[in-house]
């Protein structure tokens, strides 16, 4: 499990006196808490915050890989809070394997190991097939590269040669 330590930037303000940033709006969406709750639920995570965040940054980096019909069908299938997060994300230029997606997601956590990285990604993305539904995650499955299933709490098969 990954501790959290969110970072305030500084603000200047008028007169030089310098304030921390806004905390920022807890969403209020009841499905967005069910969401995160599950998370939460999921990874073990000691507070809401936390769960909330891992939630943030993992549906983030997936938003940059889904792309086409199953970016929109994501995106209506979720909470409008996680479909804001995954539809405002930038197409990525080249797939990333699963490794590589759980290293990108390493990156954006403080402290983050590729395991605690490999715990908060699986956390996430485990309870979406029940939100969203099996097939949508089968379509999104054969978009990524191998290896991403294990991430959904699927198993890899392998079609016999």
């Amino acid at each position: 499990m990954t501790t959290l330590t969110p970072r305030k930037p500084a603000i200047p303000q008028p007169g030089g006196n310098i304030a921390p940033a806004p905390e920022p709006r807890p969403a209020q969406d009841p499905a967005w808490r069910e969401l995160v709750d599950a998370v939460r639920d999921s990874g073990r995570y000691a507070t809401r915050p936390e769960a909330e965040s891992v939630t943030r940054i993992v549906l983030s980096a997936l938003g940059g890989h889904v792309v086409g019909d199953e970016r929109v069908d994501l995106a209506r299938a979720l909470p409008e809070e996680a479909a804001r997060v995954v539809a405002s994300q930038v197409p990525a230029t080249r797939p990333l394997t699963a490794a590589e997606f759980v290293d990108s997601v390493a990156a954006r956590i403080e402290g983050a190991t590729p395991a605690t990285a490999r715990w908060d990604v699986s956390s996430v993305l485990s309870v979406l097939p029940p939100l969203v539904g099996d097939e949508l995650v089968t379509r999104i499955l054969n978009q990524l590269p191998p290896g991403y299933a294990l991430l959904f709490g699927r198993a890899e098969l392998t079609p016999a040669a």
